[in-house]
């Protein structure tokens, strides 16, 4: 049987990973400046983590949410401390795409309508609602197209006043910090405006933390450099270093039902295991804290070296507009100085997303290897 050819692939295969770092099969080393599109917060095969699923597989796996499973609220309790969400309401899925479908399911359960506001370069997923409001035509299907979107300018209140105040829009989905769009902070200013207008005309605010979530910032949620309180928050990619989990933070605001909203392998043992063990990391190596010291120390060397256009970011979700297409720049890093960097939409922009427990040193090293590639295309 053929695999479905659906990836452009590096002929590399990590067989084993550690810390920053993955290994191939001839045993070559890589730094890791991408972590498998930020999915890698606490770094390759944590000791912690490696314990906590490893217990929790040889007692039960999985069993389904027809029974109690306690792992799940002490996840739950945990979030809500070191989030600073304790009030909202935790419902867990297995990915980020089923996320935002749960949040915009629940948006329109809330308020009765259909139409969603979302942004130019967005990326939301490539389910069913998800892929309708994520702004890349090739990826929708006709049968995706089920309701009206509109998608407006970054970081532009003007037409999304405009907008709201017609009164027939359901929800507005924005990323924190856009990350396949090539790392584009939301404004301060923008985000409390957003907020005020939806809460004006009853439209439910959803915050798409998948990316820029669980303390890659340098805050625990990217938003949180406002002063507001999203009605929905969207988790995943970090939330299990590898293992699949997401999950959607709700505003008390919203209330339950059964049957509302389900999953069956969402919240299961070993994923509520994976999702601890990075809370506790998180937590007792202070990673929101090194995020913002090495993200800090990372920007400023990169803004000093030249021939980068722009440096944009926060913490450790660093993009770099070189102002030419960075496919083959990304190779050189790869095959001569063996360090992983990632793409966005935008051709030009290198995304750098490495692990939260990156230190100085690695950065260092990256710099080093960094500023030897780079002149090789400033030159031709």
């Amino acid at each position: 049987m053929k695999l479905f050819d659906v990836y452009s692939l590096f002929e590399i295969e990590p067989v084993k990973g550690e810390g920053c770092y993955v290994y191939d099969k001839a045993g070559t080393k890589y730094l890791d400046f991408y972590g498998g599109h930020a999915v890698i917060s606490i770094g390759h095969a944590h000791p912690h983590y490696v314990q906590k699923i490893s217990e929790q597989v040889s007692n039960l796996g999985f069993y389904s949410n027809s029974v109690e499973n306690s792992l799940q609220q002490e996840l739950a309790d945990k979030l809500g401390e070191l989030s600073c969400c304790e009030k909202y309401q935790l419902f867990l899925c297995n990915s980020g795409a089923e996320a935002n479908e749960n949040a915009l399911k629940l948006a329109s359960f809330h308020n009765g309508k259909t139409k969603v506001i979302s942004f130019k370069k967005s990326f939301h997923g490539r389910t069913s609602a998800a892929v309708n409001v994520t702004d890349k035509s090739a990826i929708q299907a006709p049968i995706n197209q089920l309701f009206e979107k509109e998608f407006h300018e970054w970081n532009n209140i003007d037409t999304v006043r405009a907008s709201l105040t017609k009164g027939d829009v359901c929800a507005v989905i924005i990323e924190g910090i856009q990350g396949i769009g090539g790392i584009h902070i939301a404004e301060t200013s923008f985000l409390e405006e957003l907020s005020r207008l939806c809460k004006e005309h009853h439209a439910v605010l959803i915050l798409d933390e998948i990316q820029s979530g669980y303390v890659r910032s340098g805050y625990f949620f990217s938003y949180q450099h406002a002063m507001i309180e999203p009605d929905i928050i969207s988790m995943a990619k970090g939330m299990g270093n590898g293992f699949p989990i997401g999950g959607i933070l709700i505003h008390p605001k919203f209330e339950a039902s059964k049957g509302l909203l389900g999953t069956t392998f969402g919240g299961n043992h070993l994923a509520c295991a994976a999702g601890i063990a990075v809370l506790d990391v998180i937590q007792a190596e202070g990673l929101r804290e090194n995020a913002k010291a090495v993200g800090d120390y990372f920007i400023k060397k990169l803004q000093q070296v030249e021939g980068v256009k722009e440096v944009r970011g926060m913490g450790l979700m660093i993009g770099l507009d070189l102002g030419f297409p960075v496919k083959e720049l990304r190779k050189k890093m790869l095959y001569q100085a063996q360090i992983f960097t990632g793409s966005s939409s935008d051709p030009n922009v290198l995304r750098l997303l490495p692990p939260l427990t990156i230190g100085k040193e690695e950065v260092d090293i990256f710099m080093e290897a960094f500023r030897k590639v780079l002149p090789l295309f400033l030159a031709a």
